[in-house]
């Protein structure tokens, strides 16, 4: 994975030394190996792989446009806060992947559980949060896009990015600390109905559904339909290629990774909203709402507790 190196990114802002290009501004490490701090966020005006390496030769204009957008400020920002903590190097989607490379974008893809789950720290930046403690009751005036909280919890991809790292912290618009996942698991409960032991110590020996787990996707929502898809693969353990343009194809494609990897019916447990003929797979992670309650039964297990159903109701 390519991170960004925090001290020398400080230092440019400063003013205090020329980075080269890409060699300073970021390098490439083993994220079992290396200890970094990672971003969850919700895009705006973003500053790119290629713009963050090529800051520092740009034209001047053009730089000091780069450095007024929302983005910029918020690598700053995310910086500060990394090596306020002690660390080193920090990860952002939005600036350490080079996505002109189909290649580096497929790979970046499928590694972004294991990064996000990798990392010491997840500092989640929720850009539409005033106060400096965190809501705990639904505000429809205040987070309308929300159903009553902050955005960043409807969006597809910020699911895996609550779940899979061990320590995270939450920060308002102006980066005031408010709480992390640990403190604030009843609550996140609450919103995300993810239970509070997976919030606080993960997936690993849980024996949880497929349906249970497609449901906490199911009111989220992605910029592209693909990444649907594309942002439950971690949760489940699976890897695909990346086809943008595949549509609906994509989530069909990762339902079909699952059955074959795993002997969970539930996948198969889904009940549209509205009703329809078809497929046996569901098209979209909304189709698995009401499965929230829904537990895994062990094959070994599935003809002992058929019996005892069928003798219950007779």
């Amino acid at each position: 994975m390519k991170v960004l190196n925090v001290e020398v990114v400080l230092n440019c802002e400063k003013g205090i030394q020329q980075a080269e290009p890409e060699h300073d501004i970021l390098d490439e490490l083993d994220d079992e190996t290396t200890n970094y701090a990672i971003l969850s966020h919700r895009w705006g005006v973003e500053v790119t792989y290629e713009e963050m390496i090529g800051l520092m030769t740009m034209e001047e204009g053009k730089r000091v446009a780069v450095k007024n957008r929302y983005g910029y400020q918020k690598i700053m920002k995310s910086c500060e806060q990394a090596k306020e903590d002690g660390y080193k190097w920090l990860w952002i989607d939005t600036c350490c992947i080079d996505k002109r490379s189909s290649a580096e974008l497929s790979e970046a893809i499928n590694a972004m559980y294991r990064w996000y789950q990798n990392a010491q720290v997840c500092y989640v930046y929720l850009n539409d949060v005033d106060e400096s403690i965190f809501p705990t009751e639904p505000d429809l005036r205040k987070f309308a896009k929300g159903n009553g909280w902050p955005e960043w919890f409807m969006r597809g991809w910020t699911l895996q990015e609550l779940i899979a790292p061990k320590q995270v912290e939450f920060f308002n618009k102006n980066w005031v600390p408010i709480g992390d996942k640990q403190r604030l698991a009843p609550t996140l409960a609450g919103i995300t109905r993810i239970p509070r032991d997976v919030l606080t110590h993960g997936l690993a020996g849980k024996h949880l559904s497929v349906a249970q787990i497609m449901s906490w996707a199911a009111g989220r929502v992605t910029k592209r339909v693909e990444d649907r898809a594309y942002s439950l693969m971690g949760l489940f353990g699976v890897n695909m290629p990346m086809l943008y343009g595949e549509g609906n194809k994509a989530f069909r494609r990762l339902q079909l990774k699952i059955i074959k990897g795993t002997g969970d019916h539930s996948i198969f447990a889904w009940n549209p909203r509205m009703p329809r003929t078809g497929s046996v797979l569901a098209e979209d992670p909304s189709d698995f709402w009401g499965c929230g309650r829904f537990r895994k039964v062990e094959p070994d297990d599935f003809g002992d507790k058929l019996v005892k159903y069928i003798e219950s109701t007779n």
